[in-house]
């Protein structure tokens, strides 16, 4: 494999963090709705990914422009990272044509990741659509080394997951008994997962994710409340809905923005989102600043009388 380190042009602190490598494919999983699943050989990456992180990936070798992919699990010691992805447009076309053993280029790991608090153990993880990578990457990271962290784990899509769904064996008395499906992988970890669709997926809830997760903060007391934190990643007016959320029990949380980018490095500033911080507004890179951001700093509390 091919490696170069990538230094982003004003942002020193990714100086030997962002890597060019030549990652080959292993496996390809394919699941309805265009959806797919890629596991690569990318040791590089593998062993300085994060939850939160992503790699910006070439699609093929006709096509410059890459695509910013999130990294939904990575293995350090067997060297490889898996990317879930959707077939939007051309590029993710031509992506999803590889085949095990056809070789692609990445950058990456790219972003600044979740951030855990060991005071806050009860984890609320929310996946919307494309936004569930990180989620399944947090869960795992949350639960390899530490037996004390608790997560939950929401996901929502409209379209058909990309798993098998699976009757969970793990209680959620919180929840009415015929919301009882979840992701294999999940279950295999231990990890309690909930599922929410308005299409009408079996056992899943009829709604927004963000029901379910309220329906979970409604369970809680003041005590589980205070060491609570909440983790999103998805569509904009979901993450929206989980900052409401936050902002309404006074949780913590962070969200992964999604956003279209050219460099995926800091260079080009073309996906720069409007953030508070307290010198005043200010747009920041979602792909080095982010693509994790506190909530409340992204969607700010609208302020009465005001549009």
């Amino acid at each position: 494999m091919t490696e170069t380190a990538i230094v982003a042009t004003e942002t020193q602190k990714h100086r030997g963090t962002i890597f060019v490598e030549d990652g080959e494919v292993i496996k390809v999983s394919t699941f309805p709705g265009a959806q797919y699943i890629f596991r690569l050989a990318a040791p590089l990456c593998a062993s300085h990914a994060e939850p939160g992180s992503f790699v910006h990936a070439q699609c093929d070798i006709e096509l410059p422009m890459r695509r910013p992919l999130s990294i939904m699990r990575a293995n350090s010691d067997e060297g490889w990272i898996e990317l879930l992805f959707k077939v939007v447009g051309e590029g993710l076309r031509l992506f999803a044509e590889k085949k095990p053993g056809d070789k692609l280029s990445l950058i990456g790991p790219i972003g600044h990741p979740f951030q855990t608090d060991p005071q806050r153990l009860n984890s609320l993880l929310i996946g919307g659509g494309v936004g569930i990578p990180p989620m399944i990457f947090l869960a795992e990271h949350l639960t390899k080394d530490n037996k004390d962290w608790h997560p939950l784990v929401l996901m929502g899509s409209e379209i058909p997951f990309p798993f098998e769904l699976q009757e969970s064996t793990i209680a959620c008395d919180w929840l009415p008994a015929d919301t009882r499906s979840a992701m294999p992988l999940l279950e295999q970890w231990k990890v309690p997962s909930r599922l929410a669709s308005l299409s009408g997926f079996d056992a899943c809830h009829r709604g927004f994710v963000t029901e379910l997760a309220e329906k979970w903060l409604e369970s809680l007391s003041s005590d589980e409340i205070a060491k609570t934190g909440i983790f999103a990643c998805g569509p904009t007016a979901m993450l929206k809905a989980v900052a409401g959320l936050a902002r309404k029990y006074n949780i913590p949380c962070q969200v992964s923005l999604e956003e279209f980018m050219a460099c995926a490095v800091g260079g080009c500033a073309g996906c720069t989102v409007l953030v508070q911080t307290p010198e005043g507004p200010a747009m920041q890179r979602v792909c080095v600043d982010g693509p994790v951001f506190d909530a409340a700093t992204v969607f700010p509390c609208k302020v009465p009388g005001t549009d």
